[in-house]
């Protein structure tokens, strides 16, 4: 049965509702956690040693790849997975507009240039059908991002690849415990790199980052990248960077991976109960929400919904001010963006991306969320998506 009320029945829902509470997710592991630290700091070893290797191993066991390389932030594992490649100035890599800026100024900042294609208006990933025609003679790789928790579509991308010649370094920053056709996402390519801000499914106590392998020469670069290409000795073979990931971080996550599952679960369960409460009241002719394509298992880093009509910065604004957490993941494709000018992108080049830049809301979906705040959360969109509508009814009344 529908919950569809009219304007004036509605009433505001006053508990508020965190896009993430990550308090809350503590508080289910505090012991293991503490314990945890409290190793780490007996040991006084903070910077790599046995706690990040120990990490690494069960990232790799976890991902079923040969090599994980522990770093210190997501931005980092993209910049170090190209420089492993060895990018050079005027090497062209393959990417998306519609991310998280540090997809294209790791490309930058190792030396290459960013080529964008459009995305695919249902995944919010690369379109596919797209690559090809952007592959010229100085592409070196393509580097598909696994938007919200969910893989791009990479069997044509791995076709490409072997056909041009071309290395593939998965954005994986959103999506570790996603998989393609049965594969985890940092296996699908040569190289894929994840994120552990706190906010990730698999979140640290600050930054993090990993890029897995399963080619042995490179994990031995990207080992010797993160600490400024030394061999032992004070002895540089590489140009590198100072990237190492922290045994407190290491240690953290390590407790945390024993519930990735889990907790992915619970986004899954909340995204499902999402979708029958927007059939049950009423929106689900208005909103659109994620698809899950065919052969790959979503983990939901976020919950996106499409709003088209044009008002989705007021929905954003009187969903705040009712106390429902929500954001925009991202409001200004990165062609636009000031620093990218040089590409000589223009508005419009990508229509796809700056559609849902324009017009989609992230609601809350962390594992914690529960049934009866997810019933808030609707209620709210609910009601104003109604006030909208009668506004707008009376506007037009009164223009006629």
């Amino acid at each position: 049965m529908s919950h569809i009320l009219p304007i004036n029945s509605l009433q505001e829902t006053s508990q508020p509702v965190p896009l993430i509470d990550l308090v809350e997710q503590y508080g289910t592991i505090r012991d293991e956690i503490q314990e945890a630290v409290q190793r780490v700091f007996e040991s006084q070893a903070f910077v790599l040693g046995d706690e990040v290797a120990q990490f690494e191993q069960q990232v790799a066991e976890y991902c079923d790849s040969k090599y994980a390389i522990g770093c210190a932030s997501g931005s980092d594992a993209l910049l170090l997975a190209l420089m492993a490649l060895d990018l050079k100035e005027g090497d062209e890599v393959i990417t998306t507009p519609y991310s998280f800026f540090a997809t294209a100024s790791a490309i930058t900042r190792a030396g290459g240039t960013p080529v964008f294609i459009d995305i695919d208006p249902d995944s919010y990933n690369l379109d596919v059908n797209q690559i090809e025609s952007a592959i010229t003679r100085r592409t070196r790789a393509i580097m598909p991002v696994h938007l919200f928790g969910q893989c791009a579509d990479m069997e044509p991308i791995w076709r490409l690849a072997t056909q041009y010649g071309l290395a593939i370094v998965e954005d994986a920053a959103q999506a570790i415990g996603a998989s393609y056709r049965g594969r985890k996402a940092g296996v699908l390519g040569t190289a894929g790199c994840f994120s552990f801000f706190p906010t990730k499914n698999l979140g640290g106590a600050g930054d993090g980052g990993l890029v897995t392998t399963d080619d042995k020469d490179i994990a031995a670069r990207l080992k010797r990248l993160r600490v400024h290409g030394d061999v032992g000795g004070y002895t540089h073979v590489d140009i590198g960077i100072n990237s190492r990931l922290d045994a407190l971080q290491a240690a953290v996550l390590s407790v945390k991976l024993r519930h990735l599952d889990s907790w992915s679960d619970g986004r899954r369960e909340n995204a499902n109960r999402y979708n029958e409460l927007f059939e049950e009241y009423g929106l689900a002719e208005r909103v659109g929400t994620p698809e899950e394509s065919t052969g790959k298992h979503h983990v939901y880093n976020q919950f996106t919904i499409r709003v088209e009509d044009g008002n989705r910065d007021e929905i954003l604004k009187r969903l705040r001010a009712r106390q429902v957490g929500c954001s925009i993941y991202y409001p200004k494709p990165l062609h636009l963006q000031e620093c990218f000018s040089y590409l000589n992108y223009k508005s419009g080049d990508f229509p796809q991306a700056e559609r849902a830049a324009a017009g989609t809301i992230a609601l809350p979906i962390f594992a914690e969320l529960g049934a009866e705040r997810q019933r808030i959360v609707v209620q709210n969109l609910q009601q104003v998506v109604a006030e909208l509508d009668q506004e707008s009814s009376t506007s037009v009344r009164k223009a006629a």
